[in-house]
Formats: C-alpha cells, structure tokens, sequence
C-alpha cells in the first residue's frame, strides 16, 4: 500500500508548481530552494500576486513579507490545484514507453549489483483513473489537517496502481504540457464507482491520522472538562465556605434578636430575614452544583466534546482516465563476470508489478530489502 502519510510528495509539489506556474508565463529564477516568481500581466490567474518568493519546505528560516511556502499542506499548492482543477477537473494521458522513461524497481539500489540494460515489451493497452482527492480533518472549534491524497485504480479489476499514484503530479499539471490523450472515454457509471472506491481507499490509508487526531481532539476535550470541573469544585468550596459563615451570622442575629430592645430587635429580625433568605439561595445553588458534579456535568460535556468532534470530508478534486502499456520488463544485471536477467511485470508509468522472491530464502525483494548480489542467484540483503 502506498506510505499514506506522504502520498503526494514534496518533489512532486515542486514539479507540479514550477510547471504549472511556467504555463502561465511566469518567470521563475531558483536558487535551491528558494524561487522568485514574476506573473506577467494578463495572466490567466487569480491566485498569484506580480511578484513574489516560494520558499520549497515546511519553514522558513527569516520568512518575509510576499513570501510563500510551498509543500503538500501548503496554502499555495492547494490554490493552484483548485485554480488548475477549475479548468481541467476532468482529462485523459496517454503513456507509452516513447513519452516515459523505464522506471526501475527500487530494490535495484544495494549491494555491486550494475543495471546493464532494461527493456520493456508491450503486450496490451490498459485503463486506469487517477483521482486526486482533499482531505480536511476540522473540529467544530478550529482547523486541523487538509491534505492532498491519490488514488490511482485499474479501470477493469480495481488494482491500487501505487506507481501512478507516486507519478501523477510529476506527469501532469493540469495544462496542455501534458501528454493528453484527448476526452475520456471512460464510462459515466464506471468512473462513478471508481471514485467511490477511492474514496473508501482514501479513508482507509488515513484512518490513522484520523485515529490520532481524534486522540488529541479528546485529550484537548478531557482537559477542558477537568479545568471545568475544578472551577466548579472551587466554586463548591466558595459556597460552602459563604454558606458556614452565614450560619454563623444566622447563629449571631438569634442571640442579638433576644437580648435586644423592641427597636434593634425589629432591624435584627430583618437582617435575620435576609440572610436566611441568602442561605436558602446559596444552598439551592450548592445542591444543584453538588448533583451535576456528581453526573459529571452531563450538558457541559456534551457541549465540550462536541465542539471538538471531527468532521472529516474527502472530497475528488480531479479524475484523469490514464491509458498505460503493460507488459514485462527484461532487466540485464551485472555483478563481476555474472550476469543475470529478470524479466517482471510492467505498466508505463506504473512501474513493476510482479514480486521478486529471493533464491535462497524467498523473501520479497523490497525497497527496505534490497538486491545485494546475484552471484549464485537472487540474493537479498537478509541472507546475503
């Protein structure tokens, strides 16, 4: 399954922006990673000012005035994806092995091992769509997450295509610099269940971020409520600390009332009056106080937590019929005076899809178990 943290990675971010940006007429003068972006006049855009700075990350060490940060979370990329979206929500490429490059597996990276050619044979035509959806995790009191995620799905049998998925943006920016292949030709009701597969996929691949921003949505919920319940508890102590000390006077006006003559006596009676009318607010409030804290205080935590329940939305942004060749890939490797030849599964722009097992202890050869050697057979860097 492809990492679903970083889905849509930050070289993609940067290639889908510089020639999104080129397509407009823009201007752009890099110095590593930092740009400086002139729009022309006149350009079709609503989102960029006439001159401003792309910093490419997540911070900036002196961030200054008309400078942007671009990354996947980035207020930048999300509007020029919805600038680009608005005018091609919907398209068709065309990928053959003339237009793309042969991408090699990645656990062709370890060990004396030497590509010494690669070849691809084409057997039949395949259809896939690629949707690319926003996901946007919120509580009801303040924003969380919004992110990019992409779905790439078969056309036919609904296989996850992880390579297109890690290639959409580097092989599209919703312009015509890419290799388009005319109007989709993909049924309405199919693409309909595709996107819907999508989505479930989607919410599938983050239900952990979800998980944990739901965690720290209820630790932020939890603490509320105790610093409610505390103040609450304080304000109990001050009732009952205000409620002895007008016994205490209650006690003191009996013993003035009796030992005073006719005038005082009939001010004493009031003051009596008013502070047992006092007594009698006070403790209402304190017995209604004591009851709800001994509920828990039911209205407040439900109040609390709703305002920090999620609201989780996966909406599709884009859906782009992609027609791929797919065949096998033959891969010459050279190690000393070997040489060894593989032939795997293969989709353009979907990269290898078949496993390679390794000779002597059959793990699958992986990114994180790379080919070390192929002296005596496929070995990995397990056994080897």
């Amino acid at each position: 399954m492809t990492d679903a943290s970083l889905p849509v990675t930050q070289s993609a971010v940067k290639s889908f922006a510089e020639r999104y940006m080129r397509s407009l007429g823009c201007t752009i003068e890099q110095r590593g990673d930092t740009w400086d972006v002139s729009v022309p006049e006149g350009a079709d855009t609503q989102s960029l000012p006439d001159e401003f700075t792309v910093v490419c990350g997540t911070e900036s060490d002196s961030p200054e005035e008309n400078t942007e940060l671009l990354h996947p979370e980035s207020r930048l990329l999300h509007e020029l994806l919805d600038e680009a979206v608005r005018r091609t929500p919907t398209g068709r490429i065309d990928l053959t092995a003339e237009s793309t490059e042969i991408e090699l597996p990645k656990w062709l990276r370890g060990g004396d091992v030497e590509v010494r050619n690669a070849e691809f044979a084409p057997y039949y035509d395949r259809s896939a769509l690629v949707v690319l959806f926003r996901v946007s995790i919120e509580t009801v009191s303040e924003y969380q997450r919004e992110f990019l995620r992409v779905v790439a799905l078969d056309a036919r049998s609904g296989e996850s295509l992880e390579g297109l998925e890690r290639n959409f943006l580097r092989i599209t920016s919703f312009t015509g610099d890419s290799p388009s292949g005319g109007q989709p030709s993909l049924g309405r009701e199919n693409v309909r269940n595709l996107v819907d597969e999508g989505q479930r996929r989607v919410v599938d691949r983050v239900q952990g971020l979800i998980d944990e921003v739901h965690e720290e949505a209820s630790r932020a919920a939890d603490a509320e409520v105790e610093e409610f319940r505390q103040m609450q508890q304080q304000r109990i102590r001050e009732l009952e600390e205000r409620r002895e000390s007008l016994s205490s006077k209650l006690d003191e006006s009996r013993a003035t009332i009796d030992a005073s003559e006719q005038v005082e006596r009939v001010e004493a009676l009031k003051q009596r009056k008013q502070i047992k009318g006092e007594l009698e607010e006070l403790t209402t409030e304190l017995s209604d106080l004591r009851r709800r804290r001994d509920q828990g205080f039911p209205e407040r935590q439900k109040e609390i937590r709703q305002r920090h329940a999620l609201d989780v939305k996966v909406s599709p942004l884009t859906a782009t019929q992609v027609e791929y060749e797919r065949g096998e890939i033959e891969i010459e490797l050279g190690e000393e005076d070997v040489i060894q030849a593989l032939t795997v599964g293969y989709g353009i722009g979907v990269g290898v899809t078949d496993s390679v097992q390794c000779t002597a202890c059959g793990r699958e050869l992986t990114q994180q178990n790379p080919l070390v050697s192929i002296i005596g057979g496929v070995n990995c860097d397990a056994c080897y």
